[in-house]
């Protein structure tokens, strides 16, 4: 979070948010919000890469809906912190099975769970459920990255932790593994990249991944009272989700889109991420 929380940049600050938020409303009623594979709804969203055909499918097709935050469910007081670190409500099973393939865990020194200062649950319940929906699941992959949180210790021994907890399920390091079919990765279904902040981390070849990530998450800046609670500002910008996806299409960078994440995913987020990719299968153009 920013480091001045001013109550007197209030009414600036929320008559910028309006005018943003006016913008992009007239730029979607000017343009709509359609792309490629927009009027697509999966029949199961617990099992849309089944659905899709685990033949037909290749990682680097897959437009990976994701969650930001994803262990923030029920974090922190209910009442003074946790409108203010609680990205998720729903659980990581219940994320699972709503669609989302792309999980953003944070832990500390303990291996609970955080946000900043505030502290979750054990990891093992994040285990647990990933294990779980896959029990339950064929030919879904997902991709858990996990790292240590800014200004925390990495919890000792992690790394065969999670390659204890997961081994059946990961897939290994390997430069070919995007250009693959999820058929052909099967039975392994986890791509778990481990971030630590100062173990050393995986190497190629390993069961575990490493990488620097670039992303441009929509998510509240704490510099100022008006822009601090999470779910105000994600209300406000859940319904351009689409509207991103088109104007990435439009501006021909359809086949950049990798990883669209979002703080409180909903089954419509999915449903756009899905129909996407979708139309890369189908070979569709601006995909």
């Amino acid at each position: 979070m920013g480091s001045v929380v001013s109550a007197l940049d209030v009414p600036k600050r929320l008559a910028e948010a309006a005018a943003q938020e006016n913008e992009l409303a007239a730029l979607l009623s000017s343009s709509g919000d359609s792309f490629p594979g927009s009027g697509y709804r999966p029949e199961n969203r617990k099992k849309w890469m089944e659905g899709l055909g685990a033949s037909n499918l290749h990682i680097q097709q897959v437009v990976w809906p994701g969650t930001h935050d994803s262990a923030t469910n029920g974090i922190g007081d209910p009442i003074f912190t946790r409108p203010f670190a609680e990205c998720q409500k729903l659980s990581i099973y219940d994320q699972l099975a709503m669609g989302c393939r792309v999980l953003d865990v944070r832990v500390q020194k303990d291996r609970c769970v955080c946000h900043g200062i505030l502290v979750g649950y054990s990891v093992d319940v994040v285990l647990d459920d990933v294990k779980r929906f896959l029990e339950e699941t064929t030919s879904e992959v997902v991709v858990l990255e996990v790292r240590t949180e800014y200004g925390q210790e990495d919890p000792p021994g992690f790394a065969q932790y999670l390659i204890d907890k997961l081994g059946d399920y990961l897939i290994r390091q390997d430069e070919q593994v995007f250009s693959k079919s999820i058929a052909e990765l099967l039975p392994k279904r986890v791509i778990c990249v481990w971030k630590p902040r100062k173990s050393p981390a995986p190497k190629p070849g390993d069961l575990l991944r490493y990488f620097y990530r670039v992303e441009n998450t929509a998510t509240p800046v704490g510099d100022n009272l008006a822009s601090l609670a999470v779910g105000p500002v994600t209300r406000k910008i859940h319904r351009f989700a689409r509207l991103f996806i088109s104007r990435v299409v439009a501006d021909g960078h359809g086949n950049k889109l990798q990883v669209f994440s979002t703080d409180f995913i909903d089954e419509d987020f999915v449903d756009a991420c899905v129909g996407f990719t979708k139309a890369r299968i189908d070979g569709a153009p601006g995909t």
